[in-house]
């Protein structure tokens, strides 16, 4: 099984690196229904590197499927927003998506990919179960909470 799920997720990340469409989708479904989202905050939904989002959000602006607007809050900040035109190109981008996806299993059973499915959200619900569990074992909030020490005792000094 572990074989077997290291292949599907290394074939969706090569597809992933080689479409600029996936890079996109990415962005622009983080974006989709919220108003004006930090490009920070959108590297960290998505797991990446603040550096690459920037990159993205300018290609999105020129593009036209992004605004981007000074954070009333913070002029430092930048707030991205997702434009009628990025909604239709999501729209589009999913559809390939979904089209791509039903070719995979044009000759499958309808209660096989219903029972792909379930079980790919049931390992979903699994997952995020874990990480719950070992939440408090990951390096950054082990860090986060020795600072918070830290800051405590500094601050009984």
């Amino acid at each position: 099984m572990v074989i077997a799920l290291f292949t599907v997720n290394a074939g969706l990340d090569r597809a992933r690196r080689r479409s600029n469409g996936a890079s996109t989708l990415s962005v622009l479904q983080v974006l989709a229904g919220r108003e004006g989202i930090r490009p920070s905050a959108i590297a960290e939904q998505l797991g990446v590197h603040p550096s690459l989002v920037t990159r993205q959000v300018q290609e999105l602006e020129d593009a036209g499927y992004v605004d981007v607007t000074v954070d009333p809050v913070d002029a430092r900040s930048l707030r991205v927003t997702l434009t009628r035109s990025g909604s239709r190109e999501q729209q589009r981008l999913v559809q390939i998506g979904l089209d791509r996806f039903a070719s995979f299993v044009a000759d499958w059973e309808p209660d096989e990919v219903r029972t792909l499915t379930a079980l790919l959200e049931k390992l979903e619900r699994s997952k995020a179960a874990a990480a719950n569990d070992n939440s408090g074992q990951h390096p950054r909030h082990t860090r986060a909470r020795r600072r918070a020490r830290r800051a405590a005792n500094a601050a009984e000094t």
